[in-house]
């Protein structure tokens, strides 16, 4: 009997052992819980919901490439290639007959007339020659900063021939490759969102914060303010806006002209809220505690209670931006927005705006596509922003 006792010994102080290696590490993250900033807090949060993680990641990528687009599109936005009108994206190929794997590659192309409609396509040649494509290749030259260009893209044809296009996503009316107007047009369409929602949350902040915490009569103003902008349509007076800025401008003034039209009604929706939290958080300890050691409003408002619901802030500037990227796209696609030779999504739509033209050419709608994914991937990042804000939530 005591052989067995002394036998199970071992056994039994392995298992408190485990027993208190698993409590010191849950003691270790709790301890790290409590510890925690605010900041660090959402982060943890916001690392678990692995698809707003790979939006995020995404969106980065896409800003990376508005801000170089050169590099990573194949030619510049107004690069045209003569003779190919409408061109079907390029088939990209990766295998030979009779040789396997070769590497991507695509093939020339020759003009055919369809007997039926007697239109002019453009088809592979693939009986003639192949020209590989290849990674960081010589090809267009752009402009990087100011003056300074530079000829190398991301990938391109290894030895650049002005006669053999590479068409990823097609090509619009006069040869111009829509893939790479998308990435120029990029620009636009992604920064203006940022610009026009800093705009606003500027200010938003600043009447929402002043009218909730001082109150009386400029409450009063900005509160009417809020209720008479919000009840006017919201495109219909971007329209207004829009069409009251002169289209002589260059394209630099037009573009902060369009950034001050589409923040023109997005800060009353922010106003309201941080209003009706200044509101309820006015009457604090620490508030009260600031006041009366002679800080001044705006100091309270700004040091004191605005930092104190920031992750509602943040979930909220997340949530605007594909707003302004829709308004931005939608006064493009009416013409009222930013004109040529600018380059936008909202301006590549245009072409699309006859429904002949979508029958025979459906790739025009691409850029319609990537707004779609992009609005998408600001959602999925604003979902994952407000789960990681909510303070009931670890």
């Amino acid at each position: 009997m005591s052989d067995k006792k002394s036998s199970n010994i071992p056994v039994v102080k392995e298992m408190e052992e485990t027993a208190l290696g698993m409590v010191d590490q849950i003691t270790k993250k709790d301890e790290q819980i409590y510890y925690a900033s605010q900041g660090k807090l959402i982060l943890w949060r916001f690392q678990r919901h692995k698809l707003a993680v790979i939006s995020l990641f995404i969106l980065v990528v896409m800003y990376i490439m508005a801000a170089v687009p050169g590099f990573f599109s194949l030619y510049t936005a107004e690069y045209r290639f003569k003779g190919f009108s409408y061109a079907a994206p390029s088939r990209i190929r990766w295998f030979a007959e009779g040789e396997g794997f070769v590497g991507p590659y695509v093939y020339g192309t020759k003009t055919v007339i369809d007997l039926e409609t007697f239109r002019k396509d453009i088809v592979e040649d693939v009986e003639g020659d192949r020209y590989h494509l290849g990674l960081f290749v010589e090809g267009v030259p752009y402009k990087v900063v100011g003056n300074i260009s530079w000829n190398v893209h991301l990938f391109g044809l290894k030895e650049y021939n002005p006669e053999v296009p590479v068409f990823l996503f097609g090509s619009d009316q006069i040869g111009r490759d829509l893939f790479s107007r998308t990435i120029w047009g990029s620009q636009i369409s992604l920064t203006i969102g940022l610009v026009g929602v800093f705009i606003a949350f500027m200010i938003g902040i600043s009447l929402g914060g002043v009218a909730g915490y001082v109150g009386g009569l400029f409450d009063a103003i900005v509160l009417l303010l809020i209720d008479l902008l919000q009840t006017i349509p919201q495109l219909p007076l971007w329209m207004v806006l829009s069409a009251a800025v002169p289209r002589e401008i260059p394209v630099t003034q037009r573009y902060f002209m369009m950034t001050l039209v589409l923040s023109f009604l997005s800060w009353t929706g922010l106003a309201r809220v941080v209003r009706g939290r200044l509101l309820a958080m006015r009457e604090e300890d620490y508030a009260l505690a600031a006041k009366g050691a002679g800080a001044s409003n705006w100091r309270i408002v700004m040091r004191h209670l605005i930092p104190g619901f920031t992750s509602h802030l943040i979930v909220t500037i997340t949530i605007n931006i594909p707003g302004m990227i829709l308004g931005e796209v939608a006064l493009g696609f009416l013409g009222l927005g930013m004109i040529k030779p600018a380059v936008s999504w909202g301006i590549l739509l245009q072409d699309a705006q006859n429904i002949t033209s979508i029958a025979h050419q459906p790739w025009l709608m691409i850029p319609a596509v990537v707004v779609i994914v992009t609005v998408l991937l600001f959602n999925f990042v604003g979902d994952g922003l407000r789960d990681a804000a909510d303070p009931f939530v670890m």
